[in-house]
């Protein structure tokens, strides 16, 4: 059987740490890089008559977090005892929940260069986070280390695990929704979906069957991926390393895997033969989450609009290309300055300028667009002036720099600089006809129909008259000279 005749089968589960001030059921500040074991407490140490208390905050994260996802959000959840040892885990067991999570089922959709997609949302439950093993020696992993030590300031993070329906086929659609996913998140406060830190992290559930069956394969647990590069990446040489198993006749053994970025293997980390049996019950120190409907419902009203949303508006609306939208929603304050620009100049046009020359005149400063001393308004006009040709590209970049710079007013900076377009029509003629007598040989190469020369006299024409000649229409005098 070929490599085509098999579907992938895809599920995923992301783990993301809340922006709350304390842990999930103390009152220990949250941290990352400091000193270890400095924000502990016998709750999150596990003391023994220590009792935990929940984070209201952490509740109405979820609950926001719900509604962005289209989850329902049940009356009532529980929060319950999932029992294994580990030593990140000082009690033998994690407060989590489990058949009664905070969020229900729902459905999260997302665009992709083929269209918008949806997928299944199982459940987003609360849950606490393990300590921190930092293993010493070796390559820095668990085999070959010389120790382990444990950091418990990790331990009690205020964590929502969101786990997906197996319904992704596509390691592509499987990073596209990530993406998007971690968007809707940053940019409503929820975690700060910083995947280098492990402030949210990801793991794929991947199985393949024959194409057009309904049945599961068995499936493997790509383990903690820390880019949405390498979850792509991962999950197609897990697609490919399962075809290849069965395609030579074997079969797929249950169990968690490792994908190396450098290397592009995956490596076994553990066998999971089966299930374990967390031995669930209800966690009886803490009563359950009862939230007001109203509140419930308040919280969802006061949702501002999703990247994914946004995003579908400016492709639908505004005619913005796939990746215009898709680097424009990159944070909500990058699309509000855009949204700012579009209401002056062309959405098209604002569009490349914000992610084009603005965005890379300010890099060299550290700055971003609303930071910095151009206005929308401001960069509006520039775009006015270019458009009408009142200024030719070249100055327009360059009364772009000075506002970077100074700030001010575009057309004042324009008047004072000398930066304004020729706009006599005989003094272009004149210009054009000199470059002609000046270079025989670049014309006789139009001639020839090698039209790349056009930007030689191009460049010949924008020094002459220090950037205020419009290329373009020196270009189309050019052209229609040579031809009589």
């Amino acid at each position: 059987m070929s490599a085509r005749a098999y579907e992938a089968v895809i599920g995923i589960e992301i783990h993301a740490q809340l922006l709350t001030n304390t842990k999930m059921f103390c009152g220990c500040a949250l941290s990352f890089g400091d000193e270890p074991n400095v924000h502990t407490c016998p709750v999150c140490l596990a003391h023994p008559g220590a009792l935990p208390v929940t984070n209201a905050e952490a509740v109405r994260l979820a609950i926001i977090a719900g509604h962005a996802l289209g989850c329902e959000i049940p009356e009532r959840s529980t929060f319950h005892r999932k029992n294994y040892f580990y030593p990140d885990l000082p009690k033998a067991y994690q407060i989590s929940q489990f058949d009664e999570p905070i969020c229900g089922p729902g459905r999260f959709r997302y665009l992709t260069e083929g269209g918008e997609k949806e997928l299944g949302i199982t459940r987003a439950h609360l849950e606490e986070d393990a300590a921190k093993l930092i293993h010493v020696g070796g390559d820095g992993r668990r085999a070959g280390a010389e120790q382990s030590i444990v950091d418990f300031n990790r331990g009690g993070t205020p964590l929502l695990e969101i786990v997906t329906e197996p319904e992704l086929s596509d390691a592509a659609d499987a990073a596209a929704f990530l993406r998007q996913l971690r968007l809707t998140l940053v940019q409503l406060g929820i975690t700060d979906g910083n995947m280098e830190q492990g402030s949210m992290r990801a793991d794929a559930n991947i199985s393949i069957r024959p194409a057009g069956s309904t049945g599961l394969g068995t499936k493997t647990e790509l383990k903690n991926m820390n880019s949405f590069t390498f979850i792509e990446r991962g999950i197609q040489a897990e697609i490919a390393r399962q075809t290849a198993i069965l395609e030579a006749g074997g079969t797929i053994t249950q169990e968690t895997l490792h994908y190396d970025p450098v290397t592009g293997e995956i490596h076994s980390l553990r066998s999971k033969e089966e299930a374990h049996d967390y031995r669930y019950f209800p966690e009886p120190d803490l009563v359950s989450v009862a939230p007001d409907r109203a509140w419930v419902e308040e919280l969802r009203a006061s949702l501002p609009e999703s990247p994914v949303d946004r995003r579908r508006r400016w492709v639908a609306d505004s005619g913005l290309s796939f990746e215009d939208a898709e680097v424009l929603a990159e944070t909500r304050e990058l699309g509000d300055y855009f949204e700012r620009v579009a209401a002056v100049a062309p959405a098209k046009s604002a569009a490349n300028w914000v992610r084009g020359e603005l965005r890379a005149q300010l890099r060299e400063r550290g700055q971003e667009p609303w930071e910095s001393n151009v206005t929308p308004a401001a960069l509006g006009e520039i775009i006015a002036m270019a458009e009408a040709r009142e200024v030719s590209m070249p100055n327009a970049k360059a009364v772009l720099a000075e506002l970077i710079a100074n700030g001010g007013d575009p057309r004042a900076i324009v008047e004072a600089k000398g930066l304004g377009a020729i706009s006599d029509e005989g003094e272009l003629e004149a210009l054009v006809d000199r470059l002609i007598a000046d270079n025989p040989a670049q014309v006789q190469q139009l001639r020839d129909g090698k039209d790349k020369v056009i930007g030689f006299f191009v460049g010949q024409a924008m020094k002459a008259t220090q950037g205020r000649a419009d290329p373009g229409r020196v270009g189309e005098l050019l052209r229609e000279r040579v031809r009589e």
